[in-house]
């Protein structure tokens, strides 16, 4: 706004003379009126609250002269960072079921009011305040949310039996130190959330605590910097850690005893310049197996499956990046075929689910325990079925190829970018192609794209390139239930709800045989399997898009090298 407009609404909204408002105007740092308040108490200009609000009323704005701090939720401002509240003056205040009221000193700062719709999902509508109080609000209200990270709920405990010493973390006591409190908290939270990764990274200034929800990380805390060791020192005592030892890279393990919940975490830490930085993978190892159906295979897809794991000999491989769900999908195979009548043993790192009537062996480096030694053990031990967690050398490859020869069924699983990629990853590391295509019977490859939350999914009309990646005409669309993510208090906002699987099955034929054989690269295979029928990670996707369960970004991000 001008100062020729504030100069003739403060002269008719204010009691000022001609000569207090021109004082006040030439304030070099006044920006419209964002800091008029604080002008106006500056220059000892009486009642400076009243002033304020009588200008906003002129204006068609809202106006709070005491703010009360207690009523703001904590949760509406987990993911706003204290830092950026504080630079740009801005507070949420409020959420109601179409907009959020966001405190500010400036409503005329049309960016920051942008930054907030972006990040809620819903228009923001300003409430006006001066700076001194938003400011003081700020840091009682992100004081008010640390405590409460540091508060734990009520939670009954359960019994149950593992065999290393289990830290219970609804034990802390009131007279427990401030970061034992904290690193609970922080543990509690990630459980609570359902995050799978917690990512703890220290700066030249400060450090931030960041959970993976979903598949996508997101700030959830930036503990004060004198915290560091402490934090860094307590969770390396929780994993049995060199807490000495600041220049190595370390892994440990935290079990966790947490609502008659059974949470195994694999601690990992690396040095950086600024501290050590610390990763831990969340697995809830009280989880119910799931059903092969339960995965979000196709109907076809499942089919072949479930005829494939029936053979009596022959490898079963599974692809996908990390974290894609490949162990879910090889526990479920396992369920499947778990019968009195057969001998099923299995050998990984770590042991993630335990399955009552499978022999089930933990990797351990330290002592010579390797997939490969193991799986050497395994074949003088009568089995009639062999799960191997990863295929990563050439030794685990010929001895699971060997005990495919020899009348087993071998499930594993491989790092490779798709179903097709399997064959020239197995002879990379130097198994004979002719081997690999004799015992391979088939590769699935899957990868996990978010969910849409059901609570506020809309209906979303794709764009002509959207159409075109998709394969689909606008007819088609039409038809379709294609929906985009919107964010509710559901879904804290994100618009995604958990995730599902979308998946391809290349069944190894004859002709597949003769190309691996020849050593053909992962295209030339890939392409033949398209011409038998196989169905793509596209193709499964896009059956997901039309029926309203995921959005066509989501497909996009997790299969572009499929466009």
């Amino acid at each position: 706004m001008a100062n020729l407009d504030l100069q003739v609404v403060l002269a008719k909204s204010t009691s000022l003379n001609p000569e207090q408002i021109q004082s006040l105007l030439k304030n070099p740092s006044l920006s419209g009126y964002s800091t008029i308040g604080e002008s106006l108490s500056d220059k000892d200009f009486a009642n400076a609250d009243e002033l304020l609000s009588e200008l906003c009323r002129e204006m068609g704005l809202d106006y709070i002269k005491d703010i009360p701090v207690n009523d703001i939720p904590a949760d509406l401002i987990r993911d706003l960072p204290i830092n950026y509240a504080k630079q740009q003056g801005i507070l949420p205040f409020r959420e109601e079921q179409d907009q959020v009221i966001a405190l500010t000193s400036n409503p005329i700062n049309v960016k920051v009011l942008d930054d907030l719709r972006v990040l809620f999902g819903k228009r923001v509508r300003p409430l006006v305040s001066t700076s001194i109080k938003i400011q003081d609000a700020i840091n009682k209200v992100y004081e008010k949310s640390t405590a409460n990270l540091a508060g734990l709920e009520e939670i009954a405990d359960e019994e149950y039996d593992l065999d290393d010493p289990i830290i219970d973390l609804l034990e802390a006591g009131d007279d427990d130190a401030p970061v034992i409190k904290l690193v609970n908290s922080l543990l509690f939270r990630a459980v609570k959330e359902k995050a799978s990764d917690i990512h703890i990274e220290p700066y030249e200034k400060d450090m931030a605590v960041r959970f993976r929800i979903d598949g996508i990380l997101f700030d959830v805390y930036k503990p004060p910097k004198k915290l560091q060791n402490a934090i860094t020192s307590r969770l390396k005592v929780m994993a049995n850690l060199n807490i000495a030892e600041k220049r190595l890279p370390q892994d440990g393990r935290i079990p966790l005893k947490l609502g008659g919940k059974d949470i195994d975490i694999r601690m990992n830490t690396v040095p950086t310049s600024h501290g050590e930085r610390i990763v831990m993978r969340l697995q809830d190892r009280s989880n119910v197996v799931l059903e092969l159906e339960q995965l979000g295979f196709s109907d076809e897809m499942l089919r072949k499956i479930e005829e494939m794991i029936t053979r009596t000999y022959g490898i079963l491989l599974v692809t996908g990046p990390t974290g894609s769900g490949k162990s879910t999908s090889l526990y479920a195979c396992l369920s499947k075929l778990n019968k009195p009548d057969v001998n099923i043993l299995t050998i990984e790192d770590p042991v993630e689910q335990r399955i009552h009537g499978i022999g089930q062996t933990q990797v351990n480096s330290k002592i010579g325990l390797t997939f490969a030694s193991g799986l050497r053990a395994f074949l003088r031990q009568d089995p009639d079925i062999i799960m191997v967690g990863e295929i990563r050398d050439l030794e685990t490859a010929e001895l699971a190829i060997n005990a495919s020869l020899t009348g087993h069924l071998v499930l594993s699983t491989i790092h490779a970018n798709d179903s097709s990629g399997a064959f020239p990853r197995l002879i990379d590391i130097g198994a004979e192609p002719f081997l690999i295509a004799t015992s391979i019977l088939g590769v699935i490859a899957q990868r996990l794209v978010r969910v849409l939350c059901p609570h506020c999914k809309v209906k979303a009309e794709p764009s002509d390139f959207q159409l075109r990646a998709l394969g689909i005409t606008a007819e088609q669309a039409r038809h379709a239930n294609i929906c985009k993510a919107v964010g509710c208090s559901q879904c804290n906002q994100k618009g995604y709800s958990g995730r599902t699987m979308i998946a391809e099955f290349l069944q190894v034929t004859d002709e597949i045989r003769s190309l691996v054989m020849q050593r053909k690269d992962g295209n030339s295979i890939r392409r033949l399997a398209v011409q038998n029928g196989m169905k793509t990670f596209r193709d499964h996707g896009v059956q997901k898009v039309l029926a309203g369960i995921t959005t066509i970004e989501e497909l996009l991000n997790n299969t572009q090298l499929d466009l």
